[in-house]
């Protein structure tokens, strides 16, 4: 199985690269906010692979992360999710909000992504959201995240909200609630998130 590509960046499309390692040029289908997120042509990128094989085509789809191909297969886990639809999901969503989507049910959010109707979203809430709720104990951090040092604010924020006894369902819509938190610490989130559940 391939894991990863490093190489150079070769050509860009519309959720498609090219990636150029020994003279070898590979397709790599991608979530259409990807391309822009590796530079001009030319430079040296690393991209995540998973190869899907179906009854008539082989197919390689790349990601900027582990974090990123991890949440595309657990997506693929839902029957009726096939990868066009995984990669659209991804184009749409940052891994962070995607599991804020999810936990929070927030079927309204994942049915507005291109090809991925109302049934299809709620399967997607139904089979997913466990998985990322059981991921949050007393001091822990968003389920399919790294803890630690990669843990981002937003999910931090929501931890400790979990540790202060909100489930994390209720974290997970508060903080999804306050929209753009970029450049915020997880202490001014975390009020903020508070507030809103006052």
């Amino acid at each position: 199985m391939i894991s990863y590509i490093s190489g150079m960046l070769a050509e860009t499309g519309d959720k498609f690269i090219v990636v150029e390692a020994s003279g070898v040029g590979y397709g790599i289908n991608v979530p259409a906010t990807l391309p822009a997120r590796l530079g001009g042509i030319g430079s040296a990128v690393r991209i995540y692979t998973h190869l899907h094989i179906s009854d008539d085509s082989q197919k390689l789809y790349g990601f900027a992360n582990q974090e990123e191909r991890e949440l595309f297969r657990m997506l693929l886990s839902v029957g009726g999710v096939g990868p066009k639809v995984a990669l659209s999901v991804l184009s749409v969503f940052t891994p962070d909000d995607l599991r804020l989507a999810i936990v929070s049910e927030d079927e309204k959010a994942l049915s507005g992504v291109s090809g991925l109707g109302k049934k299809t979203a709620s399967k997607i809430i139904l089979e997913l959201k466990d998985k990322f709720s059981a991921g949050f104990s007393k001091g822990g951090s968003a389920a399919g995240a790294p803890a630690g040092r990669n843990a981002g604010p937003r999910e931090d924020a929501i931890a400790a909200m979990v540790e202060l006894g909100y489930s994390a369902s209720e974290s997970f819509a508060a903080v999804n609630s306050l929209g753009d938190t970029a450049g915020m610490q997880a202490d001014e989130i975390l009020g903020l998130a508070l507030r809103k559940l006052v």
